[in-house]
């Protein structure tokens, strides 16, 4: 299978996901931030990551997303993102659009394809569904609430924890879960469709620690969520 195959499907996947850059590697990102965030970079955080619109959207109207498939070089630097994670929860969609990545060899054809694959697998994922009754893979079905369920995977690795699917990580912003928001905004305007982020009742304070452009001219846009001593 070519490369370019194993791209978009990494892409449709990630419609609902993505993880941490590695700057020396990949080259030109950018740091700043306050002395808070320069602080917790080193603990281990819940990540909210995806591809959006100019104007916000994961999807549009029709639930498409053809303008999110990533080049050669931001399947690289998603790559190196999904290494940085020790942990996946997943809602049911997400996880059946990646399952492939674990049963479909022809992915592993070529060198890109292979190394997502390897990377992926070796993530254990935790998958939140009211329909399904078991799950394949590296994965195991949620037994509690997104909440508790956060806290465990945390718990369980000292690297980050990501978590994908709209609905659910919808769910994790309301309870104030996420500690990082990753935008790989696209040149695109769709006018309407499903949104990155949810309606909030409160006011979240973010700090931009990280930005990047790519050849491409998506722009990849890393924020923490600013936290007082009573959060």
């Amino acid at each position: 299978m070519s490369s370019s195959l194993a791209i978009r499907l990494y892409s449709e996947g990630h419609c609902e996901n993505e993880g941490e850059p590695d700057a020396k590697r990949m080259g030109g990102s950018h740091y700043r931030g306050s002395t808070a965030a320069l602080a917790r970079q080193f603990e281990a955080v819940l990540i909210y990551s995806m591809r959006v619109t100019v104007d916000g959207f994961i999807a549009d109207r029709e639930g498409a997303f053809g303008w999110t498939v990533p080049n050669e070089e931001q399947f690289a630097f998603h790559i190196v993102q999904t290494r940085e994670l020790g942990g996946f929860l997943c809602g049911r969609r997400l996880y059946e659009t990646m399952l492939v990545w674990e049963t479909d060899l022809s992915l592993r054809d070529d060198e890109a394809g292979a190394e997502f694959a390897d990377v992926w697998c070796a993530i254990p994922k935790v998958v939140f569904s009211r329909t399904l009754d078991s799950v394949q893979g590296n994965a195991r079905l949620a037994k509690a609430s997104v909440a508790e369920e956060a806290a465990e995977a945390l718990d369980a690795t000292d690297k980050d924890v990501g978590i994908g699917g709209a609905g659910l990580a919808a769910a994790a912003i309301e309870l104030g879960l996420v500690d990082e928001l990753r935008m790989f905004r696209n040149p695109h305007v769709v006018g309407g469709g499903t949104p990155f982020l949810p309606p909030v009742t409160e006011d979240v304070p973010l700090d931009l620690i990280e930005t990047r452009t790519f050849g491409s001219r998506v722009i990849y846009e890393r924020y923490r969520r600013v936290r007082d001593d009573s959060d």
